[in-house]
């Protein structure tokens, strides 16, 4: 339950800092997402069914909060979600780099699947231009967050993970 909590206060406060704080703050016109961050790292931390069910709360969240349609980014961040669990399972790496290099390649691929699930659907009003920069500029954006928020993320993750006590 301790778990459940945590990582929902960690979903509400990125969704909270994102709308208020970071919408204020712009890096060529594109603003971090840091409910992609926050699911991503969470995946990178704790594998891919922590991320998918992270991914698609957060996602749930925002589509509402942001007044979005309702269900694409929950879409995108389940399966982004899974998908840096699963991989993340196969790497082995001390490099402190990849958590940047994930969390800017999986924001920018999960923004791609978004728009063009978006485009499906009929719900894409910009160019494909305007949307591959948008992707790439928000996935810089959250790697330049990463090393910022990663620790804090993971001192999250573990305090939330259950204390084995010894018995005799």
């Amino acid at each position: 339950m301790r778990r459940v909590v945590l990582w929902t206060v960690v979903v509400l406060t990125a969704l909270v800092l994102q709308s208020t704080v970071f919408a204020q703050i712009s890096l060529g016109g594109t603003k971090p997402d840091l409910v992609y961050l926050v699911t991503i790292v969470l995946a990178f931390l704790e594998g891919p069914s922590s991320g998918a069910v992270a991914g698609f709360a957060g996602g749930m969240v925002e589509d509402f909060m942001l007044n979005l349609p309702k269900g694409i980014t929950a879409l995108t961040l389940t399966l982004v979600g899974y998908t840096v669990g699963t991989i993340r399972q196969f790497v082995v790496s001390p490099s402190p780099l990849l958590p940047v290099v994930v969390v800017g390649t999986a924001t920018t691929a999960g923004i791609l699947f978004n728009q063009i699930v978006a485009f499906l659907l009929g719900q894409l009003h910009v160019g494909a231009g305007e949307v591959v920069r948008v992707a790439l500029l928000t996935g810089l954006y959250n790697a330049v967050l990463t090393p910022i928020l990663f620790p804090v993320i993971r001192r999250v993750a573990e305090a939330s993970r259950a204390k084995k006590v010894f018995r005799w």
